[in-house]
């Protein structure tokens, strides 16, 4: 079920989302002091991609350096990205095949709005 789910989501914005954040991420690695938001953005591209079935956990060596730039990346870009997912899922969540699409784009607004000092993994565990 994941996978068809994922498939779908592909389709219907899912592409187009991760296009989107890995494009924010090329531009944030043009400056070096903003590499650190460009390579969350290439993180949070990937779960774009393939959302159904991961989840979004603390890194427990995150310090205050993550803190800081949380903030900065809150104030930035992190409100409109916030906005963004919320107003797909409205749109997404009109039929009834879109719901678990909106649910998974719901998903996606802690890390948006905070994605330093996180980890995205697997929700499945392989023997």
């Amino acid at each position: 079920m994941r996978f068809l789910l994922n498939i779908i989501w592909l389709i219907f914005g899912g592409l187009w989302l991760a296009l989107g954040y890995f494009l924010a991420g090329i531009i944030c690695c043009i400056l070096i002091i903003t590499i650190p938001f460009g390579i969350a953005s290439f993180r949070i591209g990937v779960y774009a991609l393939w959302p159904f079935g991961k989840t979004v956990v603390d890194k427990p060596t995150a310090g205050m350096g993550s803190l800081i730039g949380n903030i900065i990346w809150f104030l930035i870009a992190g409100i409109w990205l916030a906005l963004t997912h919320i107003v797909t899922a409205v749109a997404m969540a009109i039929t009834i095949i879109g719901i678990p699409l909106a649910v998974a784009n719901l998903k996606m607004i802690p890390i948006s709005l905070m994605p330093l000092g996180k980890d995205i993994v697997s929700t499945t565990t392989r023997m």
